[in-house]
């Protein structure tokens, strides 16, 4: 076996086969261009910009698949309920909800999870980790939608609104509750003392 140290990737030859693998994952790419693709993830280098929202992307793949957000072209639909979708990642991610399927188990209290992030939210509750810290109040809190949730009670921001009385709301449930006062629903039982 002969190893050559190039820009921080191992070139490794065994029984006449080559690859490029890198130092800082565990993984072999076929030649360079696929090593030098890989190599923009860890030095954060963005070569392909989408000329619609100036985001941009360390390989033309992943910005093509992000293009389609613009065109909204959705191609793949579920064969279950219609629902559309842009990547066939998507897809098979929205599948799961149908079959059950639930491929990411936690290591702490053996629940699964149909997608890797929600594993790792839910991790937080076993860590306690809370990374999105409120820039107001410093209230941490472990998933970035509920910090966008509570920011609404320092900006007073209400995007929920009845359609019945043009009332809004800073959360969905407190709109909940207030519609019950239009359909008259009254989901709690009230034990009055003797």
């Amino acid at each position: 076996m002969q190893d050559n140290n190039v820009e921080g990737h191992k070139y490794s030859i065994l029984s006449g086969e080559a690859f490029e693998k890198c130092s800082q994952f565990d993984k072999s790419f076929p030649n360079s261009k696929q090593i030098t693709e890989h190599t923009r993830i860890h030095t954060e280098e963005r070569s392909s910009q989408c000329n619609q929202c100036d985001k941009t992307f360390s390989d033309n793949r992943n910005l093509v698949r992000h293009m389609k957000y613009h065109t909204r072209g959705k191609p793949y639909t579920c064969s279950q309920c219609g629902q559309t979708f842009s990547d066939n990642s998507a897809l098979i991610t929205h599948m799961r909800i149908h079959s059950g399927e639930r491929p990411f188990q936690c290591n702490q209290c053996s629940m699964g999870f149909s997608q890797s992030s929600n594993l790792v939210s839910h991790m937080r509750t076993h860590t306690g980790e809370k990374p999105y810290q409120c820039s107001e109040c410093d209230k941490g809190f472990s998933q970035n939608s509920t910090l966008i949730s509570h920011m609404r009670s320092h900006t007073g921001e209400r995007v929920y609104q009845c359609s019945q009385c043009e009332k809004a709301f800073s959360h969905n449930g407190t709109l909940i509750n207030h519609k019950r006062i239009h359909t008259g629903e009254k989901p709690y039982k009230y034990i009055h003392c003797g």
